[in-house]
């Protein structure tokens, strides 16, 4: 992979970029405080604004490491980011990377994750060169799953207690998207046009 670290990308309603220390405090109010968007994942719910402020300042930091990709999903009409979603696992052998995601759920349900998410294909595949975007769900979220399959990840099958979260040991549902398969899409669209 040439790794080229976490770039802005900007969308219809989105910018996509790097988290500043101006953040911790729409960071914590939009969603790291909110126990719906925590439910499934696998960190707890930030019950003061100070846990918030050292996973931003940790992540400021990682900054540095052209490898770290975490993205503050910024929508453009409040000019806060209202989300996150970042590389969570990298498997440079195999060029691999497994994507993870959350958003406040004052705006669950409008397209925006998979926005951000469509956003950061095209870069992943294009310019860092991985060959295996990969993400995963629990079976009782399934909105999430939803998201991956917009963005036009294929369903691979779900792995029996392959994962934690908030709930404990739960199933993986499996979804991908390989590099031939991004530039197939695109080469048969351009052709379209």
């Amino acid at each position: 992979m040439n790794h080229k670290g976490t770039k802005t990308i900007e969308t219809e309603r989105l910018i996509l970029r790097k988290f500043t220390k101006d953040d911790i405090g729409p960071v914590y109010n939009n969603w790291t405080s909110d126990e719906a968007v925590t439910k499934y994942l696998r960190w707890p719910t930030h019950k003061d604004m100070s846990v918030t402020e050292k996973v931003i300042n940790e992540w400021i930091a990682a900054y540095e490491n052209p490898s770290y990709y975490q993205w503050a999903i910024e929508l453009k009409s409040i000019g806060k980011p209202i989300g996150a979603i970042s590389v969570v696992d990298m498997n440079e052998k195999l060029d691999i990377v497994h994507i993870g995601y959350c958003i406040g759920s004052k705006w669950w349900h409008k397209g925006i994750t998979s926005e951000a998410f469509s956003a950061i294909i095209p870069f992943l595949f294009e310019e860092v060169g991985v060959n295996r975007i990969e993400t995963q769900h629990e079976p009782n979220n399934p909105h999430s799953g939803n998201v991956m399959k917009k963005c036009g990840l294929k369903y691979e099958g779900t792995l029996r207690q392959a994962d934690f979260n908030n709930q404990g040991v739960v199933d993986a549902c499996m979804y991908s998207l390989l590099r031939e398969e991004y530039f197939t899409r695109k080469n048969r669209t351009l052709n379209i046009e």
